[in-house]
């Protein structure tokens, strides 16, 4: 006998935003999940993920990945316990990490799920350093903009979860000097004391090419960008010869309702011979074993340190998401799903 459908509680997209999000774009909604069909799984998520790319899925234009649709459950990296299986792959009672967030119960395949060693890390870290996350901050700094020996480095967004693995990666590979950016005396003051950088620059004080050229006199060689604005022009003018911009994010720009008018001092770029590429993680997915396996040692002996930002509770996932597009979060922004009355 198959086993009975669930009734899981899911948050979906009702509205599109013009603007900054609010709770009235989203609804929690009881929703029927049907027993899984061969070679499916049930997941009950137990932490799920929340990040600034997703203001982007609200919005119903093209883009590297489709907008979420709406009226549907939105979705996002989750991990969790599968409670019914009919693969041979995935056992019930495993840890596995997938894409279904947004609801208490997933159903899917078991292809587009991970199982994950919780042995090594706690589930939890699988959405935060040793999640895309942690490998967006490991193919920027290796393969984007890779950092050399004796460089200088500058992360914007460093008090989130790309830039304060970020700032210990660069150090790790050998920078002589990381300067981080954030929001706040409080950040600023994690990101030296808590997570190693060199210094730290609160950009609400404004001033920030004056910040950055007292920390880097000579210039910076490498630049991670999350925030793109004021920090790629003030990024432009402290380019060294031969610099690199791993361009990762853009938050400063997600609740625009213009287009924006790019850096006046682009052309710098080309006097200095300084590289700008992009990056999107999901085109990196194949250095994932060799970062689990380097970040989870790191983690076990301490030298990586991290931080998240946790809500608990469903129905508060759009309140931690509209949190981490205002920078509410240290570290990684998480949902913890907790259980609820049947």
């Amino acid at each position: 006998m198959s086993a009975p459908s669930v009734r899981s509680r899911e948050i979906r997209l009702v509205a599109r935003p013009s603007g900054h999000p609010g709770p009235e774009h989203f609804a929690s909604v009881l929703a029927e999940v049907p027993a899984p069909a061969e070679d499916q799984i049930l997941v009950r998520n137990t932490w799920m993920s929340v990040d600034p790319y997703m203001r982007g899925r609200m919005n119903d234009v093209p883009s590297y990945i489709p907008p979420f649709e709406l009226d549907a459950a939105l979705e996002g990296s989750a991990v969790g316990t599968v409670v019914a299986s009919r693969s041979a792959a995935i056992p019930v009672g495993a840890t596995v990490s997938h894409f279904l967030g947004w609801r208490e119960y997933a159903l899917l395949d078991a292809g587009a799920a991970t199982v994950v060693d919780t042995q090594l890390a706690p589930a939890e870290a699988y959405l935060g350093p040793l999640g895309t996350t942690g490998l967006s901050a490991y193919a920027a700094l290796t393969r984007t903009a890779p950092v050399r020996a004796g460089e200088t480095v500058f992360i914007s967004a460093a008090a989130g979860a790309v830039g304060s693995v970020a700032g210990q990666l660069a150090r790790k590979l050998g920078a002589a000097r990381v300067i981080g950016s954030a929001g706040g005396p409080d950040k600023a003051r994690k990101l030296v004391e808590v997570f190693g950088f060199d210094a730290a620059i609160d950009y609400r004080q404004g001033d920030l090419a004056g910040q950055l050229a007292k920390h880097a006199p000579d210039g910076i060689d490498v630049y991670l960008d999350s925030v793109a604005g004021d920090h790629l022009v003030a990024a432009l003018d402290a380019m060294r010869l031969d610099g690199r911009i791993a361009m990762v994010g853009a938050i400063s720009t997600y609740n625009v309702t213009a287009p924006m008018p790019g850096p006046h001092n682009l052309f710098r770029s080309a006097a200095r011979q300084v590289t700008l590429r992009g990056m999107l993680v999901n085109h990196h997915l194949d250095l994932f074993p060799e970062w689990i396996e380097t970040a989870a040692r790191w983690l076990a002996d301490g030298s990586l340190r991290t931080e998240s930002t946790v809500v608990d509770g469903l129905e508060r996932a759009p309140e931690a998401f509209l949190g981490v597009l205002q920078g509410a979060n240290t570290g990684k922004m998480l949902v913890r799903l907790v259980d609820r009355d049947a």
